[in-house]
């Protein structure tokens, strides 16, 4: 691809979507349409993908980066219901779709119904949790599906190997399938274990964060491509490497993870917004590819396919809710007071995104019925974005689950800071009785202020609001920092246009506005 094209689909998407977050309407929905009205503009070029290098390109930094941001003790305290899902409903899910679109659709092999089934059994829970935080779900809720979102790429594109084989013929039967897809979890797993504690060490020892950061992108390409050199899941690889290098993100230097966070933010935004752009801008070539399955009877089968996803998401999601609780005491009495309502909020939850696009992307040119298969895939995603996704709000409000406890959440944060400020109160005196670390006395007392607006900053959302604003006293706080600190930087700025001080001089005096106003304010949960 031309270098002008390539810029050209990258602004065009970042524009998209930058728009979409002033509507209602979901970005994904507005990028597909702007791809689809795109892909009919005189002289815009056909976006083709060459398939060998999408799943390693696209799949890595989009799970690393999910993964890195995950809880790896909550996943682990959900384990069971998250492996019931990640594994157990994906492979469900790959029969089930693809057994009825081999009885649907004429003249399609099991073989390739497979492989379509597999393409897109993952769902991607980054709306869903979104949507769950947003609304305040019990936190069990939210862990489940993020954490299936992270394994279930695995299972998925393990299953779609297997399915692919027996479709182009290399395949040495359902033995050897399932032997493959033993080797390639427990081998992905293993890479994963093998790279971690080298990579985290090597990130402990570089000193620069432009270096750490550069170390930090490659990461997931290295895990992927490392476990690939040995037919074990790069999926997994990441995945094993990105928890255990989020779990220990802490023992990084801060200028490294606030570049990290920000870089991988915008690669995540990037990557994500430029592969549903793409559906728009491919689906009139696989519209004019679909041969005998066009026009209604295309229709039909693409909503066919769509009520059996959501269909064999509940038939699955049930069962392995209920099911283990009836033959088992300890789960029962670890797990109380469970009801109908959140195994629908799970079983509704089913969106497919990035993920099956990619796989779908992925496709080699020589399999039959290629363009169905993408079709298919395209009218799934978009249909569990329109249907589920623009319903899954409303759904949960009409539920009434029980909400997360905000009072509590700042109440343990507070007494969390108040113990963590009792230590550095006492490590502080312990360092001023020091002749070494002799400080006049009103900076020693900076210290201890800095620390005890610390330790009183989350207590102060607990207390009562300002009667006019409606702001906590914290609130107010950091409104009147940024605005002193808004003030100083025009004073800075003007004093550089008067040619007083130099431009070097000037970004060192903004970055140290930055650290501060990035301390003064807390970062919202979005």
């Amino acid at each position: 691809m031309e270098v002008l094209p390539l810029v050209a689909l990258v602004a065009g998407c970042a524009i998209v979507a930058g728009l979409a977050r002033r509507t209602p309407v979901p970005a994904p929905l507005l990028l597909v349409a702007a791809g689809l009205v795109a892909a009919y503009v005189p002289g815009v070029p056909p976006y083709g993908l060459d398939p060998h290098i999408v799943l390693p390109l696209l799949l890595p930094p989009l799970l690393y980066t999910a993964a890195v941001d995950s809880s790896y003790l909550d996943l682990r305290a959900n384990m069971r219901p998250v492996a019931l899902l990640s594994v157990g409903y994906v492979l469900f899910a790959t029969l089930a779709v693809g057994y009825a679109a081999y009885l649907v659709v004429p003249g399609l092999t099991l073989p390739v119904a497979l492989v379509l089934g597999a393409v897109i059994a993952p769902p991607d829970a980054v709306a869903a949790t979104a949507i769950a935080r947003k609304l305040g779900l019990p936190n069990r809720i939210t862990t489940i599906l993020q954490g299936e979102s992270l394994v279930n790429d695995a299972t998925a594109i393990t299953a779609y190997k297997v399915a692919l084989a027996a479709a182009v013929g290399t395949s040495t039967g359902w033995t050897g399938g399932i032997a493959e897809f033993l080797l390639a979890s427990v081998g992905g797993v293993g890479m994963g274990l093998l790279l971690m504690v080298p990579i985290h060490v090597l990130r402990k020892r570089l000193r620069e964060p432009l270096l750490q950061n550069t170390l930090s992108l490659l990461i997931p390409f290295v895990a992927y491509a490392a476990a690939e050199r040995v037919h074990a899941s790069g999926v997994l690889a990441v995945v094993v490497v990105a928890l255990y290098l989020g779990h220990r993100n802490w023992q990084v230097d801060f200028a490294t993870r606030l570049q990290e966070e920000a870089v991988w933010k915008m690669v995540a935004f990037v990557l994500e917004s430029v592969v549903f752009a793409l559906i728009g801008l491919q689906l009139p070539v696989v519209l004019k590819g679909l041969g005998a399955y066009e026009g209604v009877a295309a229709a039909g089968y693409a909503l066919a396919v769509f009520a059996v996803v959501v269909a064999a998401r509940f038939a699955w999601v049930f069962p392995a809710t209920f099911l283990p609780r009836r033959l088992s005491r300890r789960i029962r009495e670890r797990e109380p007071g469970t009801n109908w309502k959140a195994p629908v909020i799970v079983g509704w939850a089913g969106m497919r995104g990035v993920v099956s696009l990619a796989i779908a992307f992925s496709v080699p040119m020589n399999v039959p019925h290629r363009n169905l298969i993408l079709f298919l895939t395209f009218t799934t995603v978009i249909g569990t974005l329109v249907v589920q996704g623009l319903t899954l709000p409303p759904l949960i409000r009409l539920l009434r689950l029980p909400a997360r406890d905000a009072h509590a959440e700042t109440l343990a944060e507070a007494q969390a800071q108040s113990e963590a400020s009792r230590a550095a109160d006492e490590r502080l005196t312990e360092l001023l009785a020091s002749p070494a670390n002799a400080l006049p006395p009103p900076l020693a007392d900076r210290l201890r202020t800095v620390l005890e607006r610390r330790r009183n900053a989350v207590w102060e959302r607990l207390g009562e609001v300002n009667a006019v604003t409606g702001e906590s006293a914290d609130e107010v706080y950091r409104r009147l920092a940024g605005e002193m600190i808004a003030a100083e930087r025009e004073v800075f700025v003007s004093l550089r246009d008067a040619r007083r001080i130099d431009d070097e001089m000037l970004r060192a005096l903004l970055r140290r506005l930055d650290l501060e106003e990035a301390a003064a304010y807390r970062e919202e949960s979005t």
